[in-house]
């Protein structure tokens, strides 16, 4: 029994792995040297197969030189000496003849050599002894450039360059006048609108009205780019300034004038126009302004009483032809066109008359026959048509006369959907055979066309126009007669 006991005695000391007892020494470096052999042992068991394109990571797992990776590894540099005296005193060995599969994505490896099972990864310490690896996200590594503070580092040809790529740059830490004045001429010699724009708002926030007024005198190029910009904006005052100071007379009267477009009362605006004539303009432009007056004048009186005549009912033409819209801040065609089609008979002392307004405002013939033929047209008022294109000559014959040309006449008269025999009267009177003859088949004058190649003494065309008019019609008999004369 005794032996046994000292067999079992024997064994025990003997055998390559010591048995634990309280009465061991803590001897920190047989304590390392079983965990050295612990990880060499768990080397043969991982797959060590693999060891191209490895990506580097920590023992956290992390990849090696991420922002969190450089935090953690700089947070735990002070304390992992004494952290790892701790733990290595803490381990015991372990038993490890079989490991269940990893669920994570990384392996068991991965806590002492930082590979992952899948990817390969390296572990730190042949991560650094292997030049040919490629760092782990590269694209978090972005050139220094990208990285430039804006406000201080981009000159004024570099800020214009990049403003044109449309990268966002700030223009505050161009403070001083003549870096501003360079950033400008930049972005005049970039010639790219957008950015001269821009440029010349900034200049306009950070710079005295007398000073910005002074050096865009030189620079017209920019001074034409503010000028527009202020006038897409609205920004009245301000240009009204700059055009003062530039002695623009002229523009100054113009952008005063363009105010009234923003006067939405009647009396108002007429009183804004009756000061706007005494504004330095041209003599040209003082001319229309006056007509300008006159013209809102006119409208007034001429809406008040045919509002009056319609609300009262004692028109016939406002009962037939109720008013569509008002006349007042209507365009001087437009109220000749009005008083066409309400007021063509009035006698010429009345202010609707249109003889009046042709006359007041020196309206051309061809523009006075245009707007009377198109509003008598639309009344179908066929002989103050005729009457406006009929004219007596000094022996007292009669003769029409169109200054637009007949061959318009018929179009406007056509558009407005002329009988017949009124358009076959106006096509006979256009000169050009050629175009008489388009007209006359376009709109199916057949009275003209057969004359036409009768006069011609074109038998082939008047036998092939036989086949286009109807069989046993007045027509039919007629190129019939002349072809058998």
């Amino acid at each position: 029994m005794s032996r046994a006991r000292a067999d079992e005695e024997e064994y025990w000391h003997s055998s390559k792995f010591r048995a634990f007892t309280f009465d061991d020494e803590d001897d920190e470096l047989s304590q390392l040297k079983e965990s050295k052999r612990a990880v060499n042992s768990l080397r043969d068991i991982v797959d060590d197969d693999d060891d191209d394109d490895l990506e580097r990571v920590s023992w956290s797992g992390e990849p090696v030189g991420s922002i969190s990776w450089s935090i953690k590894e700089t947070a735990s540099s002070s304390t992992s000496s004494l952290e790892g005296r701790d733990s290595s005193l803490q381990k015991g060995s372990s038993s490890y003849a079989a490991f269940p599969k990893q669920v994570s994505s990384y392996s068991l490896s991965s806590l002492f050599k930082g590979r992952n099972k899948l990817p390969s990864f390296q572990s730190l310490s042949d991560a650094l002894s292997d030049t040919g690896v490629k760092n782990y996200a590269p694209e978090l590594r972005r050139p220094k450039t990208e990285y430039k503070d804006y406000s201080s580092d981009w000159s004024p040809k570099d800020t214009v360059r990049r403003m044109q790529r449309g990268k966002v740059c700030s223009l505050e830490r161009f403070r001083s006048l003549q870096d501003k004045l360079v950033l400008l001429d930049e972005a005049v010699a970039g010639h790219d609108g957008n950015v001269i724009t821009a440029v010349l708002i900034f200049l306009k926030r950070t710079l005295r009205r007398e000073i910005l007024f002074r050096e865009l005198e030189v620079r017209q190029v920019a001074l034409c780019h503010l000028i527009h910009f202020l006038k897409e904006t609205g920004e009245q005052k301000l240009l009204l300034d700059l055009l003062r100071f530039l002695d623009r007379t002229e523009e100054v009267a113009l952008s005063q004038y363009r105010e009234h477009l923003n006067i939405q009362d009647v009396e108002k605006r007429r009183e804004f126009l009756k000061v706007c004539i005494g504004l330095p303009f041209s003599a040209e432009d003082t001319s229309h302004i006056q007509d300008h007056y006159t013209l809102l004048e006119r409208q007034i009186i001429i809406e008040a009483n045919d509002r009056h005549l319609e609300t009262a009912g004692q028109s016939e033409i406002f009962r037939k032809y109720p008013r569509k819209a008002s006349i007042l801040n209507m365009p001087l065609v437009t109220t000749l066109f009005y008083s066409c089609f309400y007021h063509y008979t009035e006698a010429e002392g009345t202010f609707s008359s249109p003889t009046n307004l042709k006359k007041t405002f020196k309206i051309p013939d061809k523009q006075y026959v245009l707007t009377a033929l198109a509003a008598r047209a639309k009344l179908r008022a066929w002989d103050d048509v005729d009457a406006l294109f009929t004219t007596k000559n000094w022996l007292g014959y009669t003769k029409k006369k169109a200054p637009i040309g007949f061959h318009r006449v018929v179009e406007i008269l056509q558009r407005n959907n002329a009988p017949v025999q009124v358009l076959q009267e106006y096509v006979r009177l256009v000169e050009d055979v050629e175009t008489r003859l388009n007209l006359a088949t376009k709109y199916k004058c057949h009275d003209v066309v057969i004359e036409t190649y009768r006069d011609l003494k074109d038998r082939i065309q008047l036998t092939a126009y036989k086949c286009k008019v109807e069989r046993g019609s007045a027509e039919e008999e007629k190129i019939n007669s002349i072809l058998s004369n």
